[in-house]
């Protein structure tokens, strides 16, 4: 009786580990610096900033949140953390004054809508420096801010020109695409939060 136990129990065991390590299993590292690469399907991690209670089950994530890449400070980025929450995406250039004018609407709702829609900054069609220097000068620290130098995110939503807002719904479906004014950015974010 005590064999069979110790047997189950070295099986059991066994199956846990090569679980564990199945889990532990990722792509391997090699995007170059400032890509955006797409993410493995997967819910977001437990620890993340979007995890979820224990007995709810993950968000599923969409295509259009399948995308991984780097912050202007260079931490890792997985949109995939985002899944089940509206999200506003904003294609921006340092040098674009439409750009500069949207920057204090961004800033000033961003904190209060963090949890919520989040506002993810998407940098492109500069350099490095200067897009650091815009987000110091308009106080965006605190808004995630994706460094898009090659382009990669710009093509994949098809964005042709700066400023844009993407807006996705909880669903990852595109509810608006193109120019929003400071007011109807505002609107925008305080309806999908409501809803």
């Amino acid at each position: 009786m005590r064999t069979a136990a110790r047997v189950t129990a070295a099986a059991v065991l066994a199956a846990t580990l090569a679980a564990a390590t199945a889990c532990a299993a990722g792509p391997e590292p090699g995007d170059r610096a400032g890509g955006v690469a797409p993410a493995p399907p997967a819910a977001a991690s437990p620890s993340g900033p979007a995890s979820a209670p224990a007995s709810a089950s993950p968000a599923v994530v969409p295509a259009a949140l399948s995308f991984t890449g780097k912050t202007l400070d260079g931490t890792a980025f997985d949109a995939a953390a985002l899944a089940g929450r509206p999200v506003v995406l904003w294609f921006w250039a340092p040098w674009c004054a439409t750009c500069a004018s949207q920057a204090w609407t961004v800033a000033e709702i961003a904190p209060t809508y963090r949890d919520t829609v989040p506002i993810v900054g998407v940098a492109g069609l500069g350099e490095q420096k200067a897009m650091k220097s815009f987000v110091t000068e308009f106080d965006l620290g605190g808004t995630t801010q994706i460094d898009d130098r090659a382009g990669a995110l710009w093509r994949r939503f098809k964005v042709a020109e700066q400023s844009t807002f993407v807006v996705l719904d909880r669903t990852g479906r595109v509810v608006h695409q193109g120019f929003l004014d400071g007011e109807a950015l505002t609107r925008q974010v305080e309806t999908l939060a409501r809803g």
